[in-house]
């Protein structure tokens, strides 16, 4: 199965970021039920380490916490831009709840990439290089002020690949520790 861990974000906020939908050539938006905030991608995982996994995923205590949103930016730079997402402020919980996430994928001989984890939430991604279009997107004013939420757990999905584009379905999803 291919797989990769993630926070839900709560409905009512995912249509609130599906209103920050602009016409930029090549783009392709993120459809609402997709939105998430990814702590791991995993690629394919086989059976037995799956049943690793969520082993050393359950073992995982981490106090729930409250997430604040902090603007728009995009990946790799605004020259080249390739990906277009809102940003999080720090939250040094979420940073603990993906540090020990990364613990238990690689302790299950899951490779991980080496960068950084940088908190955000992809909307779009770009084909075509449009550093204008995407200027006028990052430096126009949000529409409405992104409320803050709270995040009580986390869920391993999986995300199947079809002619329509990937479909995520939770496998299974990790309770945060009480504060």
């Amino acid at each position: 199965m291919r797989l990769f861990i993630a926070i839900e974000i709560p409905d009512e906020i995912k249509k609130q970021l599906g209103g920050m939908h602009t016409d930029i050539p090549g783009s392709r938006w993120v459809p609402l039920e997709q939105i998430h905030l990814t702590l791991s991608f995993l690629g394919e995982v086989d059976d037995t380490t799956l049943d690793l996994l969520t082993g050393a995923l359950a073992t995982i205590m981490v106090p729930g916490f409250n997430l604040c949103f902090s603007g728009t930016g995009c990946f790799p730079d605004r020259r080249h831009p390739k990906v277009l997402w809102v940003g999080l402020e720090p939250e040094p919980l979420l940073n603990s709840l993906a540090s020990l996430v990364r613990e238990a994928v690689l302790a299950c001989n899951i490779p991980q990439e080496e960068r950084h984890f940088s908190p955000h939430i992809t909307l779009a991604r770009l084909k075509l290089p449009t550093p204008r279009e995407v200027g006028a997107f990052l430096d126009r004013p949000p529409k409405q002020e992104l409320p803050q939420f709270r995040v009580r757990e986390f869920t391993l999905f999986q995300s199947l690949l079809t002619s329509q584009g990937a479909v995520h379905t939770p496998v299974k999803t990790f309770a945060l520790s009480p504060p």
